[in-house]
């Protein structure tokens, strides 16, 4: 190793990134040693080329991480344990991945024995916070450089000092911006920049080509997805991509999320996410016929401010691992089968098959006969039900005199 100063890089090979690079090595004097952990958005095609680009800006080293697996036992598993929807709407498909990436630079950070650390962020959105946060807990001593941020940059003036250095990458910018990941892909567009619009039909990247209806059943085990349609996988990653080849055709899964960001403005950003959304509707139609009344009010809320904290970029908190203690817990019987129909842009909850559903006939159907009780047992239930109630209301009764 040099007797430059070592830095780890995040790299995704897009200009952010790449600028990050030569001002790094030109400006800066450090040896840069570029890391991208895919999180299910890189194919092996696209890895070798971000690879050669890297090494051709002038990195040091560069090493690819394939943390899709680390990202569902640590982070996705427990979204949809929780049935967590951002807003009641968004998966948290981007805000989760960047946590477990940040998480994986950390480590390479202590196993390269870099000095610093450096991110592609902007000063405008919620990835700085969450990069900066995991690092300063995870590598205290470790300075954080974010030369986009620092340097307050224009996309022109990034283009304009890459040129300058001989850099040949494409700069057009794409209409829309795309980021692909396991757990869904977002999608920034002009539409998106204000709080009316929609996005076209072209700016989605997984087109409508399936017209018909079809139907496709979810096993769940314990809470895990481990089968579609009778197909058994060996990890639920292998079962998400599965159902997302099915669904995703279909155009299910698209909205537009409103949110607020970390750093307290509002925004929007488009987002397809088939699977996801399916996953998590499915999983939450199981629970509701497997768990009781207040095992699903307690995670309701808890699944909330899980939700919550997890896109402002607190994952290291340790309430977090308590929370995750509790919706591990709750699965314990959410095995079974849920149908679904799947139609252009919509589908439909068919019902589910489990041998732990508390709608069992053995005890009565609402609305109909029950076996469980007699109408003396609920007239008497009603009143004791309802004791403090009356005493509360008869002592304020009482009282107006």
């Amino acid at each position: 190793m040099s007797a430059r100063p070592q830095i780890v890089l995040g790299f995704s090979g897009g200009l952010d990134t790449s600028f990050c690079v030569k001002y790094l090595t030109e400006d800066r004097g450090f040896d840069v040693h570029s890391i991208v952990v895919n999180t299910g958005g890189f194919d092996e095609e696209e890895l070798k080329k971000i690879e050669a680009h890297a090494y051709k800006l002038g990195v040091v080293s560069h090493t690819s991480v394939d943390a899709t697996k680390t990202y569902y036992e640590d982070i996705i598993k427990y979204l949809i344990f929780g049935n967590v929807l951002k807003n009641n709407t968004y998966p948290l498909s981007v805000s989760a991945e960047r946590l477990i990436q940040a998480l994986h630079i950390a480590e390479h950070v202590k196993k390269m024995g870099a000095t610093a650390v450096a991110h592609g962020s902007t000063g405008a959105g919620n990835d700085q916070v969450r990069f900066d946060m995991v690092f300063h807990i995870m590598i205290p001593d470790v300075e954080i450089i974010t030369p986009i941020r620092d340097l307050k940059l224009s996309r022109e003036a990034e283009i304009e000092y890459l040129t300058e250095r001989g850099v040949s990458m494409n700069f057009a910018k794409a209409a829309y911006s795309i980021n692909k990941g396991l757990w869904g892909t977002s999608v920034g567009g002009r539409e998106t920049l204000n709080s009316k619009g929609i996005l076209p039909e072209e700016a989605w990247p997984t087109q409508v080509t399936k017209t018909t209806t079809e139907e496709v059943v979810l096993h769940f085990e314990k809470g895990e997805l481990t089968a579609v349609n009778g197909q058994t996988y060996d990890h639920p990653v292998d079962a998400i991509y599965a159902l997302q080849a099915i669904a995703g055709p279909y155009g299910i899964g698209r909205d537009i999320h409103v949110g607020d960001t970390i750093i307290g403005i509002k925004g929007r950003v488009g987002f397809e996410a088939a699977a996801p959304i399916l996953i998590i509707k499915a999983h939450h139609a199981l629970e509701k016929h497997v768990l009781t009344k207040w095992q699903l009010s307690w995670k309701d809320q808890l699944s909330m401010f899980y939700g919550t904290w997890l896109h402002e970029g607190q994952i290291m908190d340790p309430v977090m691992r308590d929370i995750e203690a509790l919706l591990t817990s709750s699965q314990k019987n959410v095995t079974g089968d849920v149908f679904i129909q799947l139609n252009p842009y919509r589908y439909q909850m068919i019902g589910i098959q489990s041998d732990f559903d508390l709608m069992s006939k053995k005890f009565g159907s609402y609305g109909e006969m029950n076996t469980g009780w007699t109408g003396t047992d609920v007239r008497g239930f009603s009143k004791i039900f309802g004791n403090q109630t009356g005493i509360y209301h008869k002592i304020q009764e009482d009282n107006k005199n």
